[in-house]
């Protein structure tokens, strides 16, 4: 097992990756912009260092910095959380070659499959059923117009170094089409460097359901089961659940079989994720693969039992899983809401502010991972979510339930949040009943609620 860990991310996820190394007896050094000097991360970690100004690109994304610290405070290794330099495969190869390790797969995994078009086509040639699109990257407007026509409208057009929702277009004709492509080229050069897109038959009354896995470097390779993250905005996700209300447990072995299979064909280590969409008719398709652990993780460790982070780790270091897919049993259900500092009432505009009083809910089965306390001021420079709730129960309608309570009882004052847009769908007849997809926040908002 390591001695020390460098972690290189912010907020609730650095906090969350503190206490998993306090409970394997690793130290920990943080490392840290100006902006969040004061943060519970800091506080807490064994060592801390300050790496640049607030700007995410002075300093969470500024390799040399953290490399840097890394060697003044000797460390064995660096967790990169999710986000910031999580899927950069060039962090992980220098990591790898200053003899740090990195706690994820390696960097030619990340770079295969981190370029979707090259994970489409791995998981094409492995059996994994993959949406009807095209076979590569999309050179030109009259090649994209050709591949739309036969795939039939509406299609969709995804970067291929895409993530977060960027460098995303849904075209209904050839007009909008033309204007998609070319917009959705120029953001993915502003946002990722790589211009490169491919374009997939879109999938109308769709459901986002993603499988958790964890790889050895011994060739042990399980699933955790799915999270359905179909509540979403902008293709932004909100609330997660698991088990989703959408399977059957024929369908759930079909898809946890697919994303093992996913998983060896691209020699994957350590803990992904398999996305997939799922059609109104229970056909799956391969989405991509995240190379990190996400942001909705707790909900998987609250029906498996199973510490992610820990996993990661002990991955990491070399141990074997020690348990095979038989051994991975799922109890009651999960549910996580994120909870943003934004204002739904504004078009959920983002609210940095002091956070004036803060009181988390608590209780049976109700779980919080946030680094915010009363008097903490959240910085404009970063993502808006300071927080998400985890709740578990027996059955998805004790879980409901207990959402709805915890979520009544989290006070935050100071700043708005999503707190009451949340419990709004959370009241909602179709979410109760299980019956949503992809397109049921957008429908909720144009319908004025």
């Amino acid at each position: 097992m390591f001695n020390k860990i460098l972690i290189a991310n912010r907020g609730e996820i650095a906090l969350r990756i503190i206490r998993a190394c306090k409970e394997l007896n690793v130290r920990t050094v943080v490392v840290y912009s100006q902006a969040d000097e004061d943060t519970l991360p800091v506080q807490l970690a064994d060592e801390h260092v300050c790496i640049g100004p607030p700007a995410s690109s002075d300093s969470y994304l500024r390799i040399d910095r953290i490399i840097s610290a890394a060697e003044i405070c000797d460390v064995d290794a660096i967790h990169p959380g999710y986000g910031f330099l999580a899927e950069n495969a060039r962090f992980a190869e220098i990591c790898n070659s200053c003899q740090i390790k990195f706690i994820g797969p390696d960097a030619a995994s990340i770079a295969a499959i981190g370029d979707k078009a090259i994970a489409r086509s791995t998981m094409k040639a492995a059996g994994v059923p993959v949406t009807p699109g095209s076979d590569s990257i999309v050179e030109d407007e009259k090649a994209a117009l050709a591949i739309a026509r036969d795939l039939g409208y509406p299609v969709i057009i995804k970067a291929t170094a895409g993530g977060g929702g960027r460098g995303i277009r849904v075209a209904h004709n050839d007009a909008s089409l033309v204007q998609s492509f070319h917009a959705c080229r120029q953001e993915a050069e502003n946002a990722f460097g790589n211009n490169g897109i491919y374009i997939e038959k879109f999938i109308e009354k769709m459901r986002h359901v993603e499988i958790q896995i964890l790889a050895d470097e011994h060739g042990n390779v399980v699933h955790l089961g799915e999270r359905d993250c179909s509540i979403q905005r902008r293709r932004q996700k909100l609330i997660e659940e698991s088990p989703s209300p959408a399977l059957d447990d024929k369908l759930r072995k079909a898809m946890g079989k697919a994303a093992i299979t996913a998983a060896v064909a691209s020699n994957y280590k350590n803990a992904g994720t398999v996305e997939f969409i799922l059609t109104a008719d229970n056909q799956f398709y391969f989405m991509e693969m995240n190379t990190r652990i996400q942001v909705e993780h707790p909900v998987t460790e609250e029906v498996t039992g199973i510490d992610l982070i820990i996993e990661q780790i002990r991955i990491a270091a070399g141990e074997e899983l020690g348990y095979s897919q038989n051994d991975i049993k799922m109890q009651g259900h999960a549910i996580e809401v994120r909870i943003n500092a934004e204002a739904p009432d504004r078009n959920f505009a983002p609210c940095p502010g002091t956070v004036t009083f803060y009181h988390p809910p608590g209780g049976g089965g109700v779980r919080i991972d946030s680094h915010v306390y009363s008097g903490y001021t959240i910085p404009p420079h970063y993502d808006s979510m300071i927080s998400k709730l985890i709740v578990h129960g027996r059955d998805r309608q004790e879980c409901i339930k207990r959402c709805q309570r915890a979520l009544s009882e989290y006070l935050i004052e100071g700043i708005d949040t999503t707190i009451p847009f949340a419990l709004q769908i959370l009241y909602k007849k179709d979410f109760i009943n299980g019956v949503y997809d992809t397109d049921f926040v957008e429908q909720m908002l144009a319908d004025g609620v």
